[in-house]
């Protein structure tokens, strides 16, 4: 039987998204909010979510993780574990799902981020967005605190799933093409000023770009195995949203997708290790734009799935959750790792992922009991 205690609570914190087309602009409004975007680019995105229908896939996505995590749990023998879902930009909102928690006797709630790399988008900003609803709740009289897991970008669940999955797209090319075929790693930009203040900076900063080149450097090897030969990679970038004149990490998918043909590449597998589910980015950026690409230069494309809820990166998660609760015992678990980078630190320390729009530090790392976290 599997232990959770202390947390009487498993809190999915995800994005967000639009569920029809009249909340995409209102959904679009919320993600950019203080942040001066002009309304023609919010425009230009909205396209992106219309051009699905104006749903954003990413809710029934998480619908399913949470289904798959409950089957987990309940093996487990965690079935009296509540399993709660909230969202920082789109219903529910996490204030109100925290708020229903209290309500129902939680105290001590445990999080798992539908993100798992560092950075301030990837994980400070959802640290501050629990800050303020601790905080919120916390002037109703209700007090809660909130952890969270390990990042789990190289977690051998992650990484074993998404090398199955690179070896499998392989696979869908032209037998003539998979030999000479390269791996394309694929992540969502962020300004390089981003990137410069992810991570502790004690460790120097550019986390974010370092634990991806881990990660695809291991996923590589494993994929490279299962194919039976070495699969040269790449990382590339795509979602950029900045303005032209703001460095934001490169090169582009679809630039360089151009520039592997016209090196005579003879065909390619996008892998979006960057993301945990099919959202937007996935199925506008990569399935839309860089398929259309890679149809117009004549480059056989296979796209590899993302770890979605596989049953294997499932009981990952639900791994971490009894690791973080061992060690809230108390205990020295076990944190296992895939790759060249060790396992992350257990609490964000405060000035990790620095937040280039906040005027001083967030107050507090991990800890969001404390009363107050910098506004971004």
């Amino acid at each position: 039987m599997s232990d959770a205690t202390p947390y009487d609570a498993l809190l999915l914190l995800s994005f967000g998204g639009p569920e029809g087309p009249d909340d995409v602009m209102p959904f679009l409004e919320n993600v950019t909010r203080g942040r001066g975007i002009p309304r023609e680019r919010l425009a230009a995105v909205a396209e992106h979510y219309l051009h699905f229908g104006g749903r954003s896939p990413i809710n029934d996505q998480n619908k399913e993780l949470l289904t798959q995590l409950r089957v987990e749990l309940d093996a487990r023998g965690l079935g009296g574990l509540p399993l709660l879902w909230g969202n920082r930009n789109w219903e529910p909102y996490v204030t109100d799902v925290l708020r229903e928690a209290h309500e129902a006797g939680a105290r001590k709630v445990l999080t798992v981020f539908t993100s798992a790399y560092s950075s301030y988008s990837s994980c400070r900003q959802y640290r501050e967005d629990l800050g303020k609803s601790l905080q919120a709740l916390a002037e109703e009289g209700r007090e809660l605190e909130v952890d969270k897991i390990r990042h789990y970008f190289n977690h051998p669940a992650f990484t074993e799933v998404n090398a199955q999955a690179v070896a499998d797209a392989l696979e869908d090319l032209p037998a003539e093409t998979r030999t000479g075929a390269r791996v394309v790693f694929v992540t969502h930009s962020i300004p390089d000023a981003m990137n410069d203040v992810s991570g502790p900076p004690a460790a120097g900063g550019g986390a974010y770009v370092r634990q991806h080149e881990a990660v695809a450097a291991e996923v590589a090897r494993q994929a490279s195995l299962r194919a039976g030969h070495d699969l040269p990679w790449d990382l590339v970038y795509c979602s950029r949203s900045g303005p032209p004149t703001q460095p934001w990490l490169e090169p582009d998918v679809n630039d360089h997708l151009r520039a592997l043909h016209a090196d005579g590449v003879p065909g390619v597998v996008v892998a979006p290790i960057g993301f945990v589910s099919d959202h937007m980015e996935v199925k506008f950026d990569l399935d839309t734009e860089a398929a259309e690409t890679a149809e117009e230069i004549g480059l056989p494309f296979s796209r590899a799935a993302t770890v979605g809820a596989h049953a294997q990166f499932v009981a990952g998660l639900v791994d971490l959750v009894e690791e973080r609760a061992e060690e809230a015992r108390g205990g020295h678990p076990a944190r296992p790792t895939s790759g060249a980078l060790g396992a992350s630190h257990t609490v964000c320390p405060v000035d990790c992922c620095r937040n280039l729009r906040a005027a001083l530090p967030a107050a507090t790392g991990e800890d969001f009991r404390a009363p107050a976290v910098a506004h971004g």
